[in-house]
């Protein structure tokens, strides 16, 4: 009956954990485009901002999902090692060797949920400093892949590099120009994208 409790207790706390990596990770990423994303998001793109992410890229979700499982039986095998001084000096443990076996293992799944939250926030907070990095660099060297094209309603379309988007706003380049266009969805007609091989067709 504890554990269902501790479980009820810790899955808000931790999405709303995940929530604040998400705003951390658009923040950091637009920052560089000298954008404050909160000013475009609404509420429901903060709340999904964390499943936004973990399904943007399948190599993301495996990451994710390998990082959970690992995180998630990391107690046990600390337990299981907990006189190993190699394990101790890794994790930098204490010794648990004067705890009961139940205090031993609550402060193996702290420790295992400590670490996997500062994992989660380095990532997040890599991703999004890296991406924007390269995003920017690329549009300034005139790399970017302008593979959209977007139709609005009045008419006219532009080939585009699509940088983002949210619930409200699409964020691109036109090809030829350096400048983010910030462009509310209510005025796209649509938006065409070049079809390309992903990784299991090659």
């Amino acid at each position: 009956m504890k554990f269902s409790e501790d479980i009820q207790t810790l899955l808000p706390l931790g999405y709303l954990y995940l929530i604040i990596l998400g705003i951390l990770k658009e923040s950091f990423f637009y920052y560089q485009f000298g954008i404050n994303i909160l000013k475009y998001s609404t509420i429901m793109d903060i709340l999904i901002s964390p499943i936004a992410e973990f399904t943007s890229n399948p190599i993301t979700l495996i990451l994710i999902i390998v990082l959970f499982s690992f995180h998630f039986y990391l107690p046990k095998l600390l337990l299981k090692h907990r006189g190993n001084k190699t394990v101790q000096k890794t994790f930098e443990l204490k010794s648990t060797t004067e705890l009961s076996q139940q205090e031993a293992k609550n402060y193996y799944n702290l420790i295992s949920f400590k670490i996997f939250a500062i994992v989660l926030l380095s990532l997040f907070m890599g991703t999004g400093i890296g991406s924007g990095y390269f995003t920017l660099k690329n549009i300034k060297n005139n790399k970017a892949k302008y593979d959209y094209r977007v139709s609005y309603n009045t008419g006219e379309s532009e080939q585009i590099y699509l940088i983002g988007s949210n619930s409200m706003y699409y964020f691109y380049t036109i090809k030829g120009s350096k400048n983010m266009k910030i462009v509310p969805i209510a005025a796209v007609k649509s938006i065409e994208k070049n079809i390309k091989g992903g990784f299991l067709s090659q």
